[in-house]
């Protein structure tokens, strides 16, 4: 059988984007430190604060977690309205797919199993004698990771930038937005809106497929 050739390259974010939730905002309910953690969560996604030093300093508030209890979380997350559908469409058309996150292999390891993606990148929380340290570890870090990521992804495909398309909603996602062939804001906070080629505000991933031909 003839291999179907890539059509393109589709990359989303995780947090309030194919998934209804902010990982971390759950995980930082379950410890008690929700609204501390919300706070720096909110000032990072408007691009007030750099997102590695927002990161580490919100896992650092979860130290202690029992990595059974994190797992029972993780089991809850919802896929956003339309997620299924949308990835299933753009494999059909011929795209990869995959997600880039600035959250936790934890969750983004089950949301490649349940939507079938291509790829998945994140970020590790770091595990001592069954519970978070309050450390984490990973390539999704630093200003310019996720478009770092993006570029050798569609390197490795062998896929041209100017086929690529990016989905997300908050200031972490500006590096793959620049380097994207379209950039899709999805319910997104002002600051990627205005790097964004087109903004959707209702909340279904299927308004994307109108965009990505």
């Amino acid at each position: 059988m003839e291999k179907k050739k890539k059509k393109g390259l589709v990359l989303f974010d995780l947090d309030s984007t194919l998934i209804e939730e902010e990982t971390i905002d759950e995980l930082a309910r379950l410890a008690g430190v929700e609204h501390e953690v919300k706070n720096i969560t909110k000032e990072a996604m408007n691009g007030k604060i750099d997102f590695e030093e927002s990161l580490k300093r919100r896992v650092a508030l979860l130290k202690g977690l029992p990595t059974g209890e994190v797992k029972g979380i993780i089991s809850r997350l919802k896929l956003t309205k339309g997620a299924k559908e949308t990835i299933k469409e753009l494999k059909n058309r011929g795209y990869v797919v995959g997600v880039i996150s600035g959250g936790f292999t934890i969750a983004t390891d089950k949301v490649k199993r349940d939507l079938d993606l291509d790829y998945a990148y994140s970020n590790e929380l770091v595990i001592k004698e069954g519970k978070l340290t309050g450390e984490v570890k990973g390539r999704v870090m630093g200003p310019t990771s996720k478009g770092d990521i993006l570029e050798e992804i569609a390197k490795k495909e062998k896929i041209d930038l100017k086929n690529s398309f990016v989905v997300g909603d908050g200031a972490n996602d500006i590096s793959m937005f620049k380097k994207a062939g379209f950039k899709i804001a999805f319910c997104a906070k002002e600051i990627l809106k205005r790097n964004a080629d087109i903004s959707i505000d209702k909340r279904d991933l299927r308004e994307i497929l109108k965009y990505i031909n």
